[in-house]
C-alpha cells in the first residue's frame, strides 16, 4: 500500500549553505518548536500503548525498544536511563538495534534491511507473550523492525511502535501504533533531526509514566534512584531531609545505612510508629 512519506519530503527551505549561522539556527528551531504540538496531536495513541506496558510490567513482563540508526540508539538511550533512574533491573526495559552494539557508534551497512534478524535479536532475550515490544522508525518502512512486530503478532506478542508517517507499514503492523507527523526535516530526509526529538519526547513519556505508575515515584522524586555518584548522593540526601523534615547529618546517617531514599524515608517512618 502506497502511503505519503511525510519526513522524506522536500524541507521548507532551500539554498541551506547561503544561510548565515544565525539564520540556519533560527530556522531549526523554528522547525523545533513544531514538534511538541505533533506530540501532543498523538497523546491518545501514547496512553492506549502506556496502558498496554503498565499490564505487561506488572505481570511480571518486559518492554522491548527496536530500531535501527538513530531510532534504535534512541531506544537504547531510554532503555538503559532507567535502572539508574527508577532503580529497576537492567532487563526490565531492553533495547536493540539492527546490526547489534556495534550499531551504537557505527553505522552498520544495510543492518537494517534484513527480514529475520530483529525477530533472532529478541529470541537472544527469551521473548514471551508476557512481554511488550514497541518498533521505532521514523520513516515507517524499516524491514528489520517491521518483520519483527508481525512475527510477535503470530506469538500472541503485545506490539507497538512509535513512526512520523501517518498509515506507514510499521504503524499496520503494530497493535498499537504511534504516529507523531512532523512533516519536512530541515534538511530534507534528515530524520535524525524533528522526528528523532519527536520520538525521544514519546520514549521519555513511555517509560517516565509506566515507571510511575509501576510506583517508582514518590511525590515528585526519584526515590529508588541509583546513588552512583556524589551528585545523587547528595540529591538523595536532600530528599530524605526534605521528606522527614530532618537535619542533613541524620538523613546522611540513614542513606549511609540503607542504601536507598525510599528504603531510608520508611524505616525512618516506620521507627517514629512503633515508637509512638
Amino acid at each position: 500500500m502506497d502511503f505519503i512519506k511525510t519526513t522524506e519530503k522536500e524541507s521548507n527551505y532551500n539554498h541551506l549553505e547561503k544561510m548565515s549561522v544565525q539564520q540556519l539556527l533560527t530556522s531549526i528551531n523554528k522547525e523545533d518548536k513544531t514538534v511538541p504540538l505533533a506530540v501532543e496531536k498523538a497523546v491518545p495513541q501514547i496512553e492506549s500503548l502506556i496502558d498496554q506496558a503498565v499490564l505487561k510490567l506488572k505481570n511480571g513482563g518486559r518492554i522491548f525498544y527496536l530500531g535501527a540508526g538513530t531510532s534504535g540508539r534512541l531506544g537504547i538511550v531510554d532503555a538503559s536511563e532507567c535502572p539508574p533512574t527508577f532503580g529497576v533491573p537492567h532487563d526490565l526495559v531492553i533495547g536493540l538495534i539492527a546490526g547489534g552494539d556495534i550499531a551504537i557508534r557505527e553505522a552498520v551497512e544495510f543492518a537494517e534491511d534484513s527480514k529475520t534478524q530483529g525477530w533472532k535479536d529478541l529470541q537472544k532475550h527469551n521473548i514471551t507473550k508476557n512481554d511488550i515490544v514497541i518498533g521505532i522508525a521514523a520513516s515507517g518502512t524499516t524491514p528489520y523492525v517491521i518483520h519483527a512486530l508481525k512475527i510477535c503478532n503470530d506469538h500472541k506478542i503485545t506490539t507497538g511502535c512509535i513512526t512520523c508517517n501517518k498509515d506507514s507499514p510499521l504503524s499496520q503492523a503494530a497493535q498499537f501504533p504511534i504516529e507523531v507527523i512532523v512533516g519536512p526535516e530541515f534538511v530534507t530526509g534528515s530524520s535524525r533531526m524533528k522526528a528523532g526529538t519527536a520520538q525521544k519526547l514519546v520514549l521519555n513519556m513511555i517509560t517516565t509514566t509506566v515507571m510511575i505508575q509501576l510506583g517508582k515515584v514518590k511525590g515528585n522524586k526519584m526515590v529508588d534512584m541509583q546513588l552512583s555518584n556524589n551528585k545523587l548522593v547528595d540529591r538523595g540526601i536532600k530528599m530524605i531531609m526534605s521528606e522527614l523534615n530532618i537535619s542533613r547529618t541524620e538523613a546522611q546517617s540513614l542513606l549511609e545505612h540503607y542504601k536507598n531514599v525510599r528504603a531510608s524515608i520508611e524505616a525512618y517512618t516506620n521507627g517514629n510508629k512503633e515508637n509512638k
